[in-house]
């Protein structure tokens, strides 16, 4: 009976198992011809079924060959570079000039900075003179890479003391990008750009006389340091911000307001160094390499999912004449895995 019983559940075990078993797709394309014209509506017809079908039609960023990833040799074909600029408020001029180093060490710090050898490429470009954002215009770069080294490319932005040359400005950098000459689907590739170029702030007075510049992943802000007037209202002792007994910290008062904390007074010291002083204020850029371009895994189209009805025709058009590989593929999925099948096909477009 202890036998009867062991063969009828490794029997139940093996019924199981193949009931969860995978199918391979059932399916079958075809089309009427391998030779179409650009514009002309290509009908391929399918046969069977499968869970999903994905298609990659051969073009550019298309294609099946590429599905791991894309990256081309850019070596030795040099850079352009572009961003744009705005500046608001204030009124210091020449504040803001744009370097590049090939021997800068990667230390985000100001001695790390002044070690280093800096080349002013600024007057290769065009600033912005209002809030209205401005382009550089595309200008070549190429004379400051070496094949061995990166650059970093900088923006330094210089605060001079404020009484006595007006209010610092607001310089703000944005789509930046450097590019290879080098040609993909017809567009210049981007070697690196504004998120990618990773900028850090690097101010000479982090503690005393910090910047209010600011790095998002769209904008690099550089604005100074705040200036210690003495005539500012934080300085009068008898600022109504400093009484305790201000209304505003006062829960049963009608003018509380909660988020009010009252500030410790700190007088204003006219000996210190700190009050207006002449600081520097770095957004360095990431190590940047044009040897090669990663442009990641062309992806394919999806054609069909699961929840989808049964596919029974897919109509393309290519929009350029020229020999192309398509890859349809076929998959069957569960939980434990997948199946697939490809199909490829030939195609001539012409013009």
């Amino acid at each position: 009976m202890k036998y009867s019983y062991i063969i009828l559940l490794l029997g139940l075990l093996v019924t199981v198992s193949c009931e969860l078993e995978i199918e391979t797709p059932d399916l079958q394309i075809t089309t009427d011809a391998n030779t179409y014209r650009v514009g002309e509506a290509i009908q391929f017809k399918v046969q069977g079924n499968a869970d999903m079908v994905a298609f990659y039609s051969g073009e550019p960023s298309n294609q099946y060959e590429f599905k791991e990833g894309r990256v081309i040799d850019v070596s030795g074909q040099g850079a352009l570079m572009e961003f744009t600029s705005g500046v608001t408020g204030g009124t210091q001029e020449d504040q803001l000039t744009i370097l590049a180093s090939s021997d800068f060490d990667g230390t985000y710090n100001l001695q790390s900075v002044n070690n280093a050898s800096w080349i002013d490429i600024t007057d290769r470009f065009t600033l912005g003179t209002s809030a209205t954002f401005s382009p550089s215009s595309l200008q070549d770069i190429s004379d400051l890479f070496s094949p061995e080294d990166p650059i970093f490319i900088a923006f330094k932005y210089v605060t001079k003391p404020q009484a006595e040359n007006g209010l610092a400005k607001n310089w703000m950098i944005q789509n930046f990008q450097i590019k290879s000459p080098v040609t993909f689907n017809d567009n210049p590739l981007t070697v690196v750009d504004q998120i990618n170029a990773a900028f850090q702030i690097v101010d000479s007075e982090p503690e005393n006389a910090p910047s209010r510049s600011t790095i998002t992943s769209t904008r690099v802000s550089l604005l100074g340091n705040v200036y210690k007037d003495p005539n500012d209202p934080i300085y009068d002792p008898e600022n109504p911000i400093y009484d305790p007994e201000n209304p505003i910290y006062d829960p049963e008062s009608h003018l509380y307001e909660p988020n009010a904390v009252r500030p410790e007074f700190v007088p204003y010291d006219p000996s210190s160094p700190y009050n207006d002083p002449l600081t520097e204020t770095w957004a360095i850029s990431k190590p940047i390499h044009i040897d090669q371009v990663d442009l990641g895994p062309d992806w394919s189209t999806a054609i069909k999912g699961i929840s989808n009805s049964k596919l029974e025709e897919y109509t393309y058009t290519y929009s350029q004449p020229g020999t192309y590989t398509a890859y349809f593929i076929a998959i069957n999925a569960t939980i434990d895995g997948t199946k697939e099948i490809i199909q490829k096909f030939e195609l001539t477009i012409e013009p």
